[in-house]
């Protein structure tokens, strides 16, 4: 029975973790297209890498909210009022003004948002943040509901290999001396700059990491200008319903490591976050060029091609959405944006052909575009319980102590209500 469970834990990550075809005991026979891809794992060296992590020897946490400046008066981890519509930073918090990263010693990864946050120091500074900060961050600046915001943080804690145990992660790099319990036991955390974990193939504005020598965090300008040409400076639903599809194309046909998993439907969530959290209700809610370039830094070059500048920020005078954005919100974006232009979820082969895969509601690599929200939802709960971070390094029991704490996390929410399946402990 423990073979068995064993086995089915890991089968059923087979396509996150190609690494499950090494372990002994495993039975690969069950895992023949999986076995032909290449694998996917962050290297020891390179960009992203603990060598080239920025170091920052004294850590400060994120700034706290006050009663002064309560904004959505989240704080340790807890459901905020979920009454957005305020300025952010208020006037007059200058614990919240915009600050630069220090780049020498300051992470930044591969999302623009929390970048952005951090460089207005409502998560560390430095990079390496906490679960806390991650859910309280998200509720005071961008009014994410508190399901949503909770969901989104355990993903990166037990994807991207933070840390259960200090409940830490690197919003970038591998940081594991500073955010792991035990680096010889644990192994490497890579942070958000993990391959094929949070960070995917396909980005709107970050190389996939096999065409760019490992950087897959960095934006890249050149992309910002593709996506600001197709959308013509409107990032809506339509647009960047178009914009996703090219870069899908662009990807299959330029990566012959090319990956399209099931965690890919965070791609079309991510992208919804441009004209559903970034718009300020100054421009009145218009996802607009001047709104967007802000939170990620492009720099207009005077020639119609954009740079990054160093600067991810929140626009002056910004006022966040006045509902909170739920996880039946993002599944609804997700199934929209992705019923324009349907792709097929699978990779490249290492023979070259390309593998369709199946999870949940994804059969033969196709999700169906007539799917409720709320399937989408339990499918984006059904991938936070179902991981097993590199950091835990045994099989059996470090799964149920995972799986133990993402439900614990995910107790106060309403992921049960919406009929998701329960997994066992």
């Amino acid at each position: 029975m423990k073979n068995f469970i064993v086995s089915s834990l890991f089968l059923s990550g087979a396509y996150g973790f190609p690494f499950v075809a090494e372990i002994p005991g495993i039975d690969t026979s069950l895992l023949n297209a999986e076995r032909r891809r290449l694998r996917r794992q962050q290297p020891g060296s390179g960009p992203g890498s603990a060598a080239e992590c920025p170091f920052n020897a004294n850590h400060v946490p994120a700034a706290p909210i006050t009663s002064q400046y309560p904004y959505n008066n989240a704080v340790n981890g807890k459901p905020g009022n979920g009454k957005g519509g305020f300025l952010v930073p208020a006037p007059g918090d200058t614990a919240h003004y915009f600050v630069a990263p220090d780049y020498s010693k300051d992470i930044r990864g591969p999302c623009p948002g929390l970048n952005t946050a951090a460089n207005h120091n409502f998560l560390a500074h430095d990079g390496v943040v906490t679960f806390n900060e991650l859910v309280d961050a998200q509720q005071n600046i961008y009014n994410v509901g508190y399901d949503l915001a909770v969901l989104l943080a355990l993903l990166g804690l037990t994807l991207t290999d933070g840390d259960i145990v200090t409940q830490k992660l690197s919003i970038g790099c591998d940081a594991t001396s500073r955010t792991s319990y035990s680096p010889l036991l644990t192994g490497s955390e890579p942070g958000l700059d993990g391959h094929n974990k949070f960070e995917a193939d396909t980005s709107l504005t970050r190389n996939d990491f096999f065409t760019a020598g490992g950087d897959n965090f960095n934006m890249n300008g050149t992309l910002f200008t593709m996506m600001t040409e197709t959308t013509g400076g409107n990032y809506n639903l339509e647009n960047l319903a178009l914009y996703r599809y090219q870069r899908y194309q662009q990807s299959l046909q330029e990566n012959s490591n090319f990956y399209f998993g099931p965690f890919s439907l965070l791609l079309f969530g991510a992208a919804s976050f441009l004209y559903e959290l970034m718009p300020s209700g100054t421009h009145g809610y218009a996802p607009d060029i001047e709104t967007i370039s802000s939170f990620f830094g492009a720099e207009d070059n005077g020639d119609g091609t954009y740079s990054f500048n160093g600067k991810e920020q929140i626009p002056p005078n910004w006022t966040n959405r006045v509902e909170p954005y739920t996880d039946i919100d993002v599944g609804a974006q997700i199934i929209e944006m992705y019923a324009l232009h349907p792709v097929m979820f699978g990779g490249n082969t290492a023979d070259g052909t390309f593998d369709a895969i199946n999870f949940g509601n994804i059969k033969d690599g196709q999700l169906p575009v007539d799917v409720e929200p709320t399937v989408v939802a339990c499918l984006l709960y059904q991938l936070a319980t179902e991981r097993v971070p590199s950091s835990l390094n045994s099989i059996l029991t470090p799964t149920v102590n995972t799986l133990s704490f993402v439900l614990t996390k995910l107790s106060g929410t309403n992921f049960a209500n919406l009929g998701c399946p329960q997994p066992l402990t």
